[in-house]
């Protein structure tokens, strides 16, 4: 069937204006943090709150929150913004973040002006927007001395019960193509079987129905695509789907891009969006070729189709972006890097149908 996604245009803020930072949904709101404005420096270590509630004004009064109202597109919006504390993880970029039980859990990053990665010897962020408090989760037992290396530019998800997935990613040289579990219960951290190669960094994972799916990324010389690389957690086993990567059959290649699970008519599809197809070479300095398009994946059909994106005004092309699934059948966008080489400050919700 053909897929639609009505694009709707929340906000534009300078405050939010970044790539290689996170944003993740937690309720009606969208968590944005780190990342850069300009190229190697980290922005800062606040967190940003946007309401999703687009036609729900609301403000927080309480210190040390800042309010800042927003006149969006379409209505009235809000961000509210956490100053950083003691207790904040450092500025960084290229994070990862995943969110579980209403909570939100991030590793490692890149700070400072050399961007080495930061090694916090395994240790978990943990972010309870309720509270609006950081957690440092160090962990325990073997896995407090066998944990993931610090890394940079890989991602995360969750199995919405207890696990974190960590992979892939750039530690301080090369790439990496490693897969760990972290359980949140009991602390520890496992390491699982690898995924195919190439190593890569700025690849994409996401979870639903049971089984991690991997596509996409950079492995030092060319964007990664054709393949939809599938876990399953019970064998600790990979397999493969092979696609046609000619924008036909299904995606072209990329890296810093998107995957998110939906569901559409009671059928689970995976998306997959806009990214970087061909780096700079000025490398991180620089911004390369940035798609725009949107593509969906029905996992019981194993067929790609190019979504049709509708409404007034569409998001520009994006890669360095980062994105979260809203509702079963909607997801959110936020900032990234434009092909003219700047950092994007606005945010889309994209209704599937």
């Amino acid at each position: 069937m053909a897929i639609t996604a009505q694009c709707h245009k929340l906000l534009e803020a300078e405050i939010l204006q970044r790539s290689s930072h996170i944003v993740s949904v937690v309720g009606d709101q969208a968590v944005v943090f780190g990342g850069e404005l300009q190229p190697r420096e980290p922005r800062d270590n606040d967190v940003h709150a946007i309401s999703l509630n687009s036609g729900k004004l609301q403000e927080s009064t309480k210190a040390p929150m800042k309010s800042i109202l927003i006149r969006s597109f379409l209505a009235t919006a809000s961000i509210n913004s956490q100053p950083a504390t003691p207790s904040s993880p450092s500025a960084r970029v290229g994070t990862a973040s995943a969110v579980l039980n209403g909570k939100i859990y991030l590793f490692s990053g890149r700070g400072g002006i050399a961007m080495a990665p930061i090694e916090e010897n395994g240790a978990i962020w943990e972010y309870d927007p309720s509270l609006k408090s950081w957690t440092n989760i160090q962990p325990s037992g073997i896995s407090s001395k066998k944990y993931p290396a610090a890394r940079s530019y890989h991602c995360m998800t969750s199995d919405g019960k207890d696990i974190l997935y960590l992979h892939a990613g750039c530690p301080e040289k090369g790439r990496l193509g490693d897969l760990w579990a972290f359980s949140i219960s009991s602390k520890e951290w496992t390491e699982l079987t690898p995924a195919f190669d190439p190593p890569r960094g700025g690849t994409s994972i996401a979870f639903t129905d049971g089984k991690l799916y991997r596509m996409n990324g950079f492995d030092g010389k060319t964007e990664q695509g054709g393949n939809l690389d599938i876990y399953t957690p019970e064998t600790n086993t990979w397999d493969s789907h092979s696609y046609f990567a000619d924008g036909k059959g299904g995606p072209t290649p990329r890296s810093v891009s998107a995957l998110l699970p939906i569901s559409l008519g009671g059928r689970s599809y995976l998306v997959t969006m806009f990214g970087e197809r061909d780096p700079s070479s000025l490398g991180h300095q620089g911004a390369g070729k940035m798609l725009s398009d949107v593509w969906a994946f029905d996992i019981g059909n194993k067929t790609w189709d190019q979504v049709d994106l509708q409404g007034s005004e569409l998001p520009l092309a994006r890669g360095w972006f980062d994105a979260d699934v809203a509702a079963s059948d909607a997801i959110v966008v936020h900032g990234g890097l434009g092909e003219s080489n700047d950092r994007l400050g606005d945010m889309w919700r994209l209704e599937f149908a």
